[in-house]
């Protein structure tokens, strides 16, 4: 397959998932996940933050799937990441949340794998794997307990862009919704490596809620954030505004993500962020 048919193949497949019609939102963690995974041995320590500018100052709408409205909250997980092997890495996060006049409360707390297929550049689209356990520790936040996230991850990238997309199968084990089956949604960006220390790129995420029976179109999520990240002294980061683009969605928010995996990873061998 040429590199031509391979481009229109990885953009039909693209367009598809970013259609209106789409899984369930972590407001936790708007971070897009390529197909290279954290070396062997290697320990990476992000925080990923975000903050509604303009959303709804009642709960469950918005991003918010608890009782606490999403206006003005500030949201952070604090993730770990370990390279279990050169195609395996494990990671656990802590969520926080600091709702509009309150303290920073304690939200839960997630474990994932995440894997990859073949060597980069085997196949058209490289492939990898995406497993997380996410417990939800209080109703203020979210009334669902316990949640099994399923996702691939496809990566194509062509001269200084990257395309990846990232469709989200998510079930309910313990809550409310538990016999309800499975929602859907996705996790996509485009990237350009423009400078190591500054780069663009534009990420897409979404819910559209039960498979079996999807939300109105309005009352769907979906926002676009044009983000700018890089690397500059070992610091990693990625940052930028997101728009709501449903009724459904919170209008404004901002997300600040940053991570020391260059600076500690320093101690084992170079960062393998596929960005760069």
């Amino acid at each position: 397959m040429n590199t031509r048919r391979s481009f229109l193949l990885f953009a039909l497949v693209f367009l598809s998932y970013a259609h209106p019609a789409m899984a369930q939102l972590d407001p936790w963690e708007f971070e897009v996940y390529g197909y290279q995974t954290v070396p062997r041995g290697m320990l990476e320590v992000e925080s990923l933050n975000s903050v509604v500018l303009n959303g709804s100052r009642h709960g469950e709408k918005g991003t918010s799937k608890g009782t606490v409205p999403s206006q003005s909250i500030w949201r952070t997980s604090l993730e770990i990441t370990y390279g279990l092997t050169d195609r395996i890495e494990a990671a656990m996060y802590v969520n926080l949340a600091k709702p509009r006049g309150d303290d920073l409360q304690y939200a839960g707390s997630k474990w994932r794998l995440r894997g990859r297929l073949f060597d980069q550049g085997e196949l058209p689209v490289d492939i990898g794997w995406y497993f997380e356990l996410a417990y939800k520790r209080t109703p203020k936040y979210d009334d669902q307990k316990l949640e099994l996230e399923l996702r691939p991850i496809l990566q194509r990238d062509i001269g200084d862009f990257s395309f990846i997309v990232s469709p989200k199968f998510e079930k309910i084990l313990v809550g409310s919704e538990e016999k309800e089956g499975w929602e859907f949604g996705y996790v996509s960006g485009i990237y350009y490596r423009w400078m190591r220390a500054l780069s663009p790129g534009v990420e897409f995420y979404g819910a559209i809620g039960m498979m079996k029976h999807p939300d109105p179109t309005r009352d769907q999520q979906h926002y676009i954030f044009p983000v700018v990240h890089g690397e500059y002294r070992g610091i990693e980061y990625s940052l930028g505004p997101g728009f709501g683009l449903t009724h459904g969605s919170d209008r404004t928010l901002f997300k600040f993500n940053v991570g020391l995996e260059k600076y500690i990873g320093a101690i084992f061998g170079p960062s393998n962020n596929p960005l760069f």
